[in-house]
């Protein structure tokens, strides 16, 4: 009996903690603006749930109240909720003033493996042929929207690599904002980086140096900086 009551109580507990988490439902917004935005990233730091927006803004995230959720989105800056309920929720991000990735570029940014952080996604991401519930599921499509994500932002963080501030610097000489602007401007494309070896790098920087020097001080920033 005692044995039966020791198995018993941690599926009890297991299936009463399963039960406490619903789906939290929102619509996430850009700020200030009707604009409803597609692929935003969200993860659960309490459980460790991922999700991301449809088309039209629109997600679903198993959680629970007290939970704690980050909104991620290029370009927009991040945002965290911390659930006090589950009714469902309208998020607003606010455009960064200079791209997302302008500034992961003074950032230490870890590794990132998908696969082995989110294997649940891949799985549930396959398609079989002798299967139609694989084709059309909602758990299927978000699975694919987040396996496409997850592979931009390894895409990313393979130029963030590459095209680092202290290999820059060590080819040109800009420091402060021009580095950043610099940066931001000519970042390189991941078939780019793909494409080319250190030696096509190397002169992909040099000649950028020269095209940002070349332009009048007041161009020398992104389109989305100047007044």
């Amino acid at each position: 009996m005692k044995k039966l009551l020791i198995l018993i109580i941690p599926l009890l507990t297991v299936a009463t903690f399963t039960s406490a988490q619903s789906i939290f439902k929102g619509t996430v917004y850009e700020h200030g603006t009707n604009n409803r935005l597609s692929d935003v990233f969200i993860k659960d730091i309490t459980n460790k749930q991922v999700s991301i927006t449809d088309k039209k803004g629109n997600f679903g995230i198993r959680a629970a109240a007290g939970h704690t959720l980050i909104f991620n989105s290029p370009g927009y800056t991040s945002d965290t909720l911390y659930l006090v309920d589950m009714a469902p929720k309208k998020i607003e991000l606010t455009t960064s003033m200079i791209s997302l990735r302008a500034v992961n570029i003074t950032a230490t940014r870890t590794t990132f493996n998908p696969r082995e952080e989110y294997p649940e996604v891949y799985e549930k991401s396959k398609v079989y042929a002798f299967s139609p519930s694989t084709w059309f599921s909602g758990e299927g499509k978000k699975a694919r929207r987040l396996k496409r994500y997850f592979q931009r932002e390894a895409e990313q963080r393979a130029i963030d690599a590459a095209f680092s501030p202290a290999y820059v610097t060590s080819l040109v000489p800009l420091k402060g904002n021009d580095l950043e602007n610099f940066m931001t401007m000519f970042r390189p494309s991941y078939s780019f980086l793909r494409g080319n070896n250190n030696e096509s790098m190397v002169a992909y920087i040099n000649d950028s140096y020269k095209k940002f020097m070349a332009l009048p001080p007041d161009k020398r920033a992104p389109q989305s900086l100047k007044q």
